[in-house]
């Protein structure tokens, strides 16, 4: 990760092709990560974890991971098809795993936790199972953020809940993500864009029944609003086709972001603000 972006898009109206070609993003990274559960069962009856792993949460190539709440997911899909035809970015959208995360366990908790005589899934061995397959995520989602350049969160009034003295979230994904953007060592764009191996992701459940609230830090993001992606998509035209008159090599499209919002790319792959 290099830079994230707290992102306010209320107004932007997207258009039906950023719906449509969003659901293809959305859809085919979907198709990697359904695997069935007999292909990850050993021949001594125990799960390999390393393959559940890399079957449901395959590495992916994106420069911008998508930070989002469940009910945001349709924004973000739209979103993921504006970059991509606009400026030519590919967005991950974490939420195309939730299901089948939840599959996941489906498939688990029915082969190991159910109890024929109680009718019932065993307690403690939902725990643990839960308890692995979250831990994948988890670290999962932690790799797929340090692989990507750009985190742009998606701050609505579903992800976040202002109070009188700070941020909070209802969802432990969200504040996972928003903490690792403070934790991840910052690289350079220039080492994000070496062709690197990309990775992935979340899983997030918001339950009605039990709400627990998690304070979240946003000072590290950098404000990002539909105004800039509006100058942000036209000055890349603007830049594509100076070059075109000046026979010179295309800017790549988030530098021109970086330059926009006055962020200054340091050779140690930290960044100021200009």
């Amino acid at each position: 990760m290099y830079v994230g972006f707290n992102l306010d898009i209320n107004g932007h109206n997207f258009t039906s092709t950023n719906n449509i070609n969003g659901l293809i993003i959305y859809e085919n990274y979907k198709k990697r990560v359904h695997q069935q559960l007999d292909t990850i069962i050993s021949a001594d009856g125990n799960i390999d974890g390393t393959k559940m792993r890399e079957d449901w949460f395959p590495s992916v190539d994106a420069d911008i991971f998508i930070s989002h709440s469940h009910s945001d997911e349709e924004q973000a899909i739209k979103l993921a098809g504006w970059l991509k035809e606009e400026l030519g970015l590919t967005a991950f959208i974490d939420s195309c795993v939730w299901g089948y995360a939840g599959d996941l366990l489906k498939k688990i908790d029915d082969e190991y936790c159910w109890n024929e005589h109680s009718k019932m899934y065993d307690y403690a061995k939902r725990n643990y199972s839960t308890s692995h397959v979250y831990m994948m995520l988890s670290s999962a989602l932690t790799m797929m953020i340090d692989k990507t350049e750009c985190v742009f969160f998606l701050n609505t009034p579903t992800s976040i809940k202002l109070s009188e003295v700070s941020s909070k979230t209802l969802s432990p994904w969200i504040y996972h993500e928003l903490t690792m953007t403070q934790l991840i060592q910052k690289k350079s764009p220039a080492l994000h864009r070496k062709d690197l191996e990309k990775a992935i992701f979340k899983h997030a459940y918001e339950s009605a029944q039990l709400n627990i609230t998690y304070d979240v830090d946003l000072s590290n993001l950098i404000d990002l609003t539909d105004k800039d992606l509006k100058a942000w998509s036209n000055n890349k035209r603007a830049s594509e086709l100076k070059a075109f008159i000046q026979s010179k090599a295309n800017i790549h499209p988030l530098d021109l972001l970086y330059g926009q919002k006055q962020i200054i790319n340091e050779p140690v792959g930290g960044f100021i603000l200009g």
